[in-house]
């Protein structure tokens, strides 16, 4: 809850507020009334159906702050934006626990759910992260204890898509009793629909086979990481699992402000720019990047000049299996940008374009998140 002295209770913890001004909104095309964000693809049986950009909310678990002067994810500051995305159309909200290195990020929502300004429409994604003994000795009333916290600190009666993350592969049966009972939870109305993240393509096979409905798959996927196109995306079509691809933008580092920079003069300064400085250089460096960078600039300004990470977005989201998309922005100036994509539409010759510089990278050999697990790129 929201109090009046300067701090916010957050999961009984009190923080302070940082009422930051937010940066003035900029449309980089015309002042044309813009698009909401229209729905992305229903999610399984329940058809559960996010907007087709979902606000990402890892940025609020305390380590993407970014640059002061425009962050906005501490607490109020990051609950006072909520209004702006749903007046936008985007009204789906992906978040985790601590366990997942989310922070307070469902405390952070569920303050904007109680704020008396939310709308009763917005959906709310979480997960299940399974990354400890619990692993080994899974059981029913463990799976019903991790869906009561956050449905206590949302303040609803159910999640609409619960996420498993699954650490250690060896625990396979214990993998499926956990998202069995998953389906139970569905069953009494708790969970709306599972779905699973950061898993390879033979684990959502061996999970579909034992009678349970993947509706969902959140996975890295970019023009930087195209993995799932290896094997998940054949898969996904043939199943009806839909993909709900992150790192879309790396972090922020697939956009105009990094064109003609040289490396040696960027700034890592949060957790996702760090990792997706990881991918660039597995893929095909610095100079590789930039080329690609002038390659969607020059894609963007055949198109009224839309920005590179629009073009970006827009490619994921042309991509087959992609449901939505997760973008997590720190602030709610991004918002014009995230409509301005729905006024986006590639051409063929734009996508021959930025495929001769995809060819020129380096193609990763691994299926998605095999890597992360100790694979070669």
């Amino acid at each position: 809850m929201l109090t009046a002295g300067g701090v916010v209770l957050l999961g009984g913890v009190l923080q302070p507020l940082t009422l930051l001004a937010p940066p003035p909104l900029a449309r980089a095309y015309d002042d044309s009334p813009l698009p909401l964000v229209p729905r992305g693809s229903p999610l399984g049986a329940a058809a559960v159906t996010p907007s087709a950009v979902i606000k990402g909310c890892w940025q609020l678990s305390g380590s993407h702050r970014g640059d002061p002067a425009t962050d906005r994810t501490n607490a109020a500051a990051a609950v006072a934006d909520f209004p702006a995305f749903v007046a936008a159309g985007i009204d789906t909200f992906d978040m985790g626990p601590e366990a997942c290195g989310y922070g307070p990020a469902e405390a952070v929502v569920g303050a904007y759910l109680r704020s008396g300004k939310a709308s009763p429409k917005a959906l709310c994604f979480t997960k299940l992260c399974c990354v400890g003994a619990e692993q080994r000795d899974m059981t029913r009333d463990w799976v019903a204890s991790r869906i009561d916290k956050p449905l206590s600190r949302l303040g609803r009666d159910h999640v609409d898509l619960m996420q498993v993350y699954w650490n250690q592969y060896e625990y396979d049966q214990q993998l499926v009793d956990c998202s069995l009972y998953l389906m139970d939870e569905c069953a009494l109305g708790r969970v709306k629909a599972v779905g699973f993240t950061n898993m390879n393509t033979a684990k959502l096979e061996r999970l579909h086979k034992a009678g349970v409905e993947v509706a969902s798959h959140q996975i890295q996927y970019s023009l930087l990481d195209r993995r799932p196109q290896k094997l998940q995306v054949a898969w996904c079509l043939e199943s009806g699992c839909k993909l709900l691809p992150y790192g879309v933008l790396a972090g922020g580092l697939l956009s105009d402000a990094y064109l003609g920079l040289p490396q040696d003069s960027v700034t890592l300064d949060t957790s996702s720019k760090a990792k997706y400085a990881s991918v660039i250089r597995r893929c095909g460096g610095w100079p590789w990047f930039q080329q690609l960078l002038k390659t969607l600039r020059a894609v963007g300004e055949e198109h009224g000049g839309a920005s590179i990470s629009n073009v970006a977005a827009r490619w994921v989201l042309d991509q087959p299996a992609v449901g939505s998309i997760i973008i997590g922005a720190r602030n709610a100036a991004h918002v014009d940008d995230h409509q301005m994509l729905f006024e986006l539409a590639l051409t063929d010759s734009d996508r021959a374009a930025i495929e001769a510089v995809l060819a020129e990278g380096t193609a990763a050999k691994s299926d998605t998140y095999d890597w992360e697990r100790g694979a070669a790129w």
